[in-house]
């Protein structure tokens, strides 16, 4: 495995970091500020938002993360793992590139699976930016990480559909432009376990679709973008709207999840990056009990530990990225198990020691290292929790030696 940098990929590194320095970092407090302005969090994107969407489209920063160059930029997943892991430094960039989650991964959905006229009406204009999208499938009365728990209900009737359920956490469904959610329900309760379910595509402004309350994490509301419950009273939509057919849906998740997944732990990288160099520009800056805190022994212990968990946890990346484009996301599914329990949980280890590094100052706003922490934190459960990735791991690895 050659994880060099291609010099298409050196290129592109250069210009995102540029674009972060020159735009990114420097209207992160603005954004925010923006969005306090309005009179409700949720009813308007700050306007600096869309300036530099449009500034990242001149640039040619745009859909990086889909590998169909009909679409996107013709990436593979080793090519776009150093990307979007620039992308991860700061809690905006994703957006300003249209590589955000949910919305990479619905994409993802409706290149592989889509009908023409699904890719039409609601992958286009998310490939231009010009709406959003969520994925529903978490239930506040099941334990979701058991997808053959879900329990929201997809039934057809005539031409039609009829959704009936509740469900949370349903990042997205807050902003202002999200149009279209991909619902996973049961078409079929007395089907095989694994072809019970289904995605539909659903409009959020069609009768029968309530977003019931916005979800805070850690305090954190995430506005415009934000986490929802949201139920499904007898919601009526096209049969034309099921995603490739009934009882496919965990077909569907499966090629779903596995980018998914690997772009959470890119992007987590990406904090810890940030977190280690802001915790290196303070301790070479403080004082205390006469003497800079860089010379501190256990301070020195933070810096050499982080760095080597953010390489450890960067060629287990790569590593994963690069079985994605040889042998596929099946054949991989070890390597995305493995990452995605060691990215989130590597984070948190570096961003709490520049917490812990800049005190009291490091749990505030005035720098990002708290949300940074929080996102990460959301990570070991988003996409299934530790517990179900480390299960799968340990399967894979007993079959290796059954006798």
């Amino acid at each position: 495995m050659d994880f060099s940098y291609s010099l298409k990929v050196q290129g592109l590194q250069e210009r995102l970091h540029a674009f972060m320095d020159a735009y990114i970092y420097p209207n992160e407090l603005l954004f925010e500020q923006q969005l306090d302005e309005q009179p409700d969090r949720w009813s308007a994107i700050p306007p600096i938002m869309e300036e530099l969407k449009q500034k990242a489209k001149e640039e040619g920063l745009w859909n990086l993360f889909l590998p169909e160059s009909e679409y996107g930029a013709g990436l593979t997943n080793t090519e776009y793992a150093p990307l979007c892991e620039i992308m991860g430094r700061s809690m905006i960039a994703p957006e300003v590139f249209n590589c955000n989650a949910p919305d990479t991964g619905n994409m993802e959905v409706l290149v592989r699976y889509g009908t023409e006229e699904q890719k039409q009406k609601w992958l286009l204009p998310l490939l231009q930016g010009d709406i959003r999208s969520c994925f529903s499938m978490t239930e506040p009365d099941v334990a979701s990480s058991d997808a053959t728990n879900i329990e929201a209900s997809i039934v057809r009737d005539g031409d039609e559909y009829v959704i009936n359920g509740r469900k949370w956490w349903s990042s997205g469904a807050g902003d202002p432009r999200c149009k279209i959610a991909i619902v996973m329900g049961k078409t079929d309760p007395s089907a095989s376990r694994y072809n019970q379910q289904s995605m539909i595509l659903v409009p959020l402004d069609i009768p029968g679709v309530k977003i019931e309350r916005m979800l805070p994490v850690f305090g954190y509301d995430h506005a415009p973008h934000g986490h929802a419950e949201i139920t499904f009273n007898n919601v009526r939509v096209p049969a034309e709207n099921m995603i490739l057919g009934e009882g496919r849906g965990f077909e569907i998740a499966q090629g779903r999840l596995g980018p998914g997944r690997i772009h959470h732990c890119m992007r987590l990288i990406g904090a810890a990056e940030r977190a280690l160099e802001e915790l290196c520009k303070r301790v070479q800056n403080r004082v205390s009990f006469g003497k800079q805190l860089s010379s501190q022994g256990v301070i020195r212990e933070w810096i050499a530990d982080s760095r080597i968990e953010i390489e450890q946890a960067r060629l287990l990346t790569l590593k994963a990225a690069y079985m994605m484009d040889m042998v596929g996301n099946k054949v991989a599914k070890s390597e995305i198990a493995m990452i995605k329990v060691v990215a989130p949980s590597m984070a948190l280890k570096v961003i709490d020691r520049a917490i812990q590094a800049f005190g009291a100052a490091g749990v505030s706003d005035d720098v990002p290292l708290a949300a940074l922490w929080a996102n990460a934190r959301t990570l070991r459960l988003a996409d299934g929790p530790d517990e179900i990735h480390r299960a799968q791991i340990a399967k894979l690895e007993l079959k290796k030696y059954q006798y």
